[in-house]
């Protein structure tokens, strides 16, 4: 399966963006503000026990003809709504899989059912989804797909970190696998625009699930010091120092075992290449890093038109995975 991944790497053209989209600023933005398609069917909605019976964490399913299943997780600030999401489903649907849509711990029709907020490091949230589509689709083939914050949980459970239900195939677009590194960076020039708002969008789940620590965000200001005042607490960690050590998939990626793509961008505004290109790899993994893409923006040009490059290249993918998923399952 492994050479599998590599041949579809060496397949995808490689981003080349619209004339208006040449750098990693404009990349991440427009890939973000301009509109994309939408899944237009109603999935099935399920809300799936946390570790207290009374919490709960949501997820939408669509039903596939396949015996592949795919899960997607979103980033930080995003929802099962986010347009990725959307267009991920949108190709994974159209390739016939199973689908579940996942809102993290307190998002979506979770709101208020969970006390303790998400963070990068909940590879156990992803695994109660993974083990919740296991159960009612057995003996098929499980994908995972996690974008930013997820990718970067994603890496963790696929090397047995906090969790220990596995998809049996994982691809992670634009993961922050340094935590400390891609925090600092967003308190650096133009990148105070996504720090503002990740703060922004963090504050305001915070009134919605935990208005008691509102108090605490009184003063913050950078992501950096929302970890340090309300997530490294909240998260049972000992300082945000330690939660970055500790969920920073970088120094877990040489222990993965199962067929896992890391993807990611040479001009991210805030997810260092450097990561990626210092951190000891595990046979399993295939790297694909992208000269430009921004951060999940990949906008590529066709003449004077302009595509979504990542949804080609997660399609082929997960192409090259579902079609020798049978070698695993034999």
């Amino acid at each position: 399966m492994i050479e599998a991944l590599k041949i579809a790497r060496d397949s995808i053209p490689p981003c080349s963006p619209p004339f208006w989209a040449r750098n990693g600023h404009l990349q991440t933005l427009l890939g973000y503000l301009i509109p994309s398609a939408t899944i237009s069917e109603k999935g099935e909605e399920f809300l799936i026990g946390l570790e207290n019976e009374n919490e709960r964490i949501h997820t939408t399913y669509f039903k596939g003809s396949t015996s592949t299943v795919v899960y997607l997780f979103h980033g930080l600030g995003g929802s099962a709504d986010s347009s990725y999401m959307h267009r991920t489903a949108i190709v994974a649907k159209g390739l016939g899989h199973h689908v579940f849509i996942t809102n993290h711990r307190g998002c979506g029709l979770g709101v208020g059912k969970a006390s303790d907020a998400y963070h990068s490091g909940r590879s156990e949230d992803l695994s109660k989804v993974i083990a919740f589509g296991r159960n009612m689709l057995p003996d098929h083939f499980h994908l995972a797909i996690g974008f930013s914050l997820s990718a970067n949980a994603l890496l963790l459970l696929s090397a047995n970190v906090r969790a220990n239900i596995l998809p049996d195939a994982a691809i992670a677009v634009n993961g922050p696998i340094h935590l400390d590194q891609a925090s600092n960076k967003l308190t650096q020039g133009l990148n105070r625009i996504y720090d503002k708002r990740f703060v922004a969008e963090l504050t305001e789940y915070i009134k919605m699930n935990r208005p008691q620590d509102l108090e605490r965000l009184k003063n913050v200001k950078t992501l950096r010091e929302f970890d340090e005042s309300l997530t490294a607490p909240a998260g049972g960690f000992l300082s945000r120092d330690n939660y970055y050590e500790t969920c920073s998939a970088m120094k877990y990626l040489q222990d993965i075992k199962i067929p896992t793509v890391l993807l990611t961008s040479e001009d991210d505004p805030f997810v260092g290449v450097e990561a990626y290109k210092e951190a000891k790899l595990s046979a399993s993994i295939v790297l694909h890093i992208e000269k430009m893409g921004g951060h999940m923006g990949y906008l590529s040009s066709d003449g004077f038109r302009f595509e979504r490059w990542l949804d080609r290249a997660l399609s082929t993918y997960v192409q090259a995975l579902s079609g020798n998923s049978s070698r695993i399952f034999s």
